[in-house]
């Protein structure tokens, strides 16, 4: 039988030298499986071997050719000079085997963990040891554009479901020995593995140990995807308002990262979670920073006009039409009471109904299949929209209302913002139908007040807003030019405060140097 030992305060199970012993306990472990295949065979003609792999998780060619074939076949050298087991498995790892990750493992759970991740284990009689050979095989999904965060000018490439490449292209990006990545294992039973990457001459230490130490005290049963870890280490999970930033896009990720934060990136999951996070980065896009600044600035104010716009713009219409008609111009007045005359509902039961309508052709749209999904999308739009109208049962300015605030919340970048402000757009509705603009008021200040309580890892959600900030106020409502944003944002405490050099704002202050066609040469 197996041994137990204690390791950490905890027992853990180590193989003996007895193969049959062994295969015996693997077999039972791992019950009736079909696709699990078991090879006996003797190494160099002289030592019993078992060999154990998932034929759909492996490769099987690469450990017919790599593993067996030098092991039944070894080169002459060896057929000469046989090993003795005392140095077996030296002279396999050094000398026979066509594989670099090779391991010898004592530990009989981390063995068939390995087992199960895709690796292949070898047993050798003898040997109080076994030997686990990456052989892993998955197929996955070319990087291609990310489908949630498109560009029309800036990079194409967006982060699949395979760590592995995802810290590549991060690893593309930043060709720095600054880049430091750090992997755990999270999750019961499915033990995803989770990337925690930062910058170490500029992030703060403090950030890091937070971020390690929370995810660390994650216990749960599966991690499939980036999202379950951000609902367990998010400072408030109560409030609608995201507190960590997901994006699929490399090039987000890496400018952040050289900002002072932190990514974590998770197997099986195209996202990757930004912390902290403040409001400001929400409607932000790659596209500010990539364009020159005067363009990046036009479509930045257009994107903040939108996000506004999806917030209040129906509640607005509902006190104007409700409690506050004076204060409309009298021709738009009277072209408003006249398109509601036939509307048997209240201003406000009018909004709800058209808005929740609204929500569920949304979520219709998602889920149904793509070929079918576009073409719902234009019925629910025109067609149910004009029968609304043309059955009395909304107002034509209602429709309009609604299509400009749902626009609006499509112009918004990241999804979870865009999601937090079309939640938000209810309370304060109702908060109009019942005080009017008072109402709207109310909602904006309660709204206003809760983000400022809010922090991202002890960093203010209003950053550089409140508290402020002088460098960070250079990219909030507008991006400065490149040149003049020469420190990075205080809020988040990096250890390298800047971000020009010396020599490029040298480039910007001097004079205009004479060209070759002027007339003064």
């Amino acid at each position: 039988m197996e041994q137990k030992a204690a390791q950490n305060g905890k027992e853990t199970i180590t193989l003996r030298d007895d193969l049959q012993d062994s295969v015996t306990y693997l077999e039972k472990f791992l019950g009736q499986n079909e696709d699990i295949v078991f090879r006996h065979f003797r190494i160099f003609g002289n030592f019993s071997a078992f060999l154990c792999y998932f034929s759909e998780h492996a490769n099987p060619s690469e450990i017919n050719t790599d593993i067996l074939k030098p092991l039944m076949y070894p080169p002459e050298h060896i057929e000469k000079n046989p090993p003795d087991i005392s140095n077996l498995v030296e002279v396999m790892i050094k000398e026979v085997l066509y594989q670099s990750k090779v391991k010898t493992i004592t530990d009989w759970e981390v063995l068939i963990e390995g087992l199960f991740q895709g690796d292949t284990i070898m047993l050798i009689d003898g040997v109080n040891s076994g030997l686990k050979i990456g052989t892993r095989k998955l197929k996955e999904r070319s990087i291609d554009e990310p489908r949630t965060e498109l560009v029309v000018l800036g990079p194409r490439e967006g982060f699949i479901e395979q760590l592995g490449t995802n810290i590549g292209l991060l690893r593309y990006r930043l060709p720095t020995s600054d880049l430091v990545i750090k992997t755990m294992k999270i999750g019961k039973f499915t033990k995803t593995k989770v990337a925690v990457c930062y910058i170490k001459s500029v992030t703060d230490p403090e950030l890091i140990k937070e971020v390690e130490d929370r995810l660390s005290k994650i216990e749960f049963d599966s991690v499939l995807d980036s999202g379950i870890i951000e609902q367990f280490i998010e400072d408030n999970p109560y409030s609608p308002f995201p507190q960590i930033q997901t994006t699929e896009r490399p090039d987000r990720t890496v400018g952040n990262l050289i900002e002072g934060r932190v990514a974590i990136l998770t197997q099986g999951s195209p996202f990757a979670l930004i912390l902290p996070t403040v409001f400001n980065q929400f409607y932000q896009t790659t596209e500010d920073y990539t364009n020159r600044f005067l363009m990046g600035n036009f479509i930045r104010m257009i994107r903040i006009l939108a996000l506004v716009f999806s917030l209040i713009f129906p509640s607005m219409y509902v006190s104007f039409i409700a409690f506050n008609p004076e204060l409309l111009p009298t021709e738009f007045a009277v072209a408003v009471s006249g398109g509601r005359a036939g509307v048997p509902f209240p201003a406000v039961i009018e909004v709800l109904v058209i808005e929740v309508a609204m929500e569920i052709l949304r979520e219709a749209t998602v889920r149904l299949p793509q070929q079918v999904g576009g073409a719902l999308s234009i019925v629910g739009v025109l067609i149910i929209g004009q029968a609304a109208v043309e059955a009395g049962f909304a107002s034509p300015v209602t429709v309009v209302v609604i299509a400009i605030a749902t626009i609006g919340s499509f112009a918004t970048p990241v999804y979870t913002a865009a999601f937090a402000l079309r939640m938000l757009r209810f309370p304060i509705l109702i908060l109009a139908g019942t005080f009017g603009l008072y109402g709207v008021v109310i909602g904006a200040i309660l709204i206003f007040n809760h983000m400022l309580s809010l922090k991202s890892f002890g960093v203010p959600y209003m950053s550089p807003v409140s508290p402020p900030d002088k460098e960070g106020m250079k990219d909030v409502v507008v991006r400065s030019p490149l040149w003049k944003m020469k420190s990075r944002p205080r809020f988040l405490q990096p250890q390298d405060i800047d971000r020009v050099g010396a020599k490029t704002q040298d480039l910007r202050d001097r004079r205009r140097v004479p060209g070759p066609f002027d007339d003064s040469n």
